[in-house]
């Protein structure tokens, strides 16, 4: 049994308050709706988007794919929705064996299942320095626009030809918050942070050559960058850096709450 709804956790608490329900009784009844789907070999938090927004999210790899099938189609008995991350196209053919609704993301080795009639809100940029970081910068923008976001992705624009990344500025400054993903030795985010107003979560890749220890340099890069507004995740994870953004773009401000103080009201 799932945890109860908000406003069945409200009704219970209210019964309770006027005198409807002992407090014993009610305890039983929360403790009688643990929120976990027992598999066995897995246990599926069916709270999650309760308390943080969004379903569980699977984590494939080192999972079978028949264990990953199961645990996604646990996971949709109480959400609408399921992302699937480090899928291989084994797992996708189980998965839609399953759940043949399943949509198997090639490039960004991810699952996506339900969503898909969520409109987009506000505007988050996938930026990717290179061809070679693609399948991160996918993996990315596949997560936020099944957490509910617009995304505009903008690709090879890294620095090495500093002009392709000014000339798509205009663009990129529409977002709220900004994904930087990139490899080699990972200056991309500085730059950006440098030249935009908003949040940018960099994403080190292990994308280059020796020296560049399979991601480590662009990491260290981006953890020591000296433009203020840069949050690393870690090498390699796109999801991590789409989900974070996307918290940002949920708690964008609104129409009706300025930003900042009209000139006309200034003292």
């Amino acid at each position: 049994m799932n945890t109860p709804p908000d406003h069945d956790l409200l009704a219970l608490l209210q019964q309770v308050r006027d005198g409807q329900l002992a407090p014993a009784e009610a305890l039983t009844q929360l403790a009688s709706a643990r929120p976990a789907g027992d598999l066995g070999f897995a246990t599926v938090d069916h709270d999650r988007a309760r308390r943080c927004g969004f379903p569980e999210v699977v984590f494939c790899q080192g999972k079978t794919p028949a264990d990953t099938a199961r645990i996604a189609a646990e996971i949709l008995r109480a959400a609408d929705r399921c992302l699937l991350t480090r899928a291989t196209a084994e797992h996708a053919a189980a998965v839609q064996a399953l759940l043949p609704q399943a949509h198997w993301h090639e490039r960004a080795r991810c699952i996506t299942i339900g969503g898909d009639d969520t409109p987009g809100e506000g505007l988050v940029a996938v930026v990717c320095a290179g061809t070679a970081d693609l399948p991160v910068a996918d993996e990315a923008a596949v997560t936020l626009r099944l957490f509910g976001n617009r995304v505009a992705q903008f690709t090879d624009v890294g620095v090495a030809g500093l002009h392709r990344l000014l000339a798509r500025l205009p663009e990129i400054r529409q977002a709220q918050a900004i994904v930087a993903v990139a490899g080699m030795e990972g200056a991309l985010p500085s730059v950006l942070a440098g030249l935009v107003d908003r949040p940018v979560f960099a994403v080190p890749t292990s994308i280059g050559y020796g020296a560049n220890f399979g991601g480590l340099t662009a990491l260290l890069s981006m953890l020591n960058s000296c433009a203020a507004g840069v949050a690393v995740v870690n090498i390699d994870n796109g999801f991590g850096a789409g989900y974070l953004a996307s918290l940002v773009n949920r708690r964008r401000p609104t129409a009706a709450t300025p930003t900042t103080t009209p000139p006309s009201a200034a003292r």
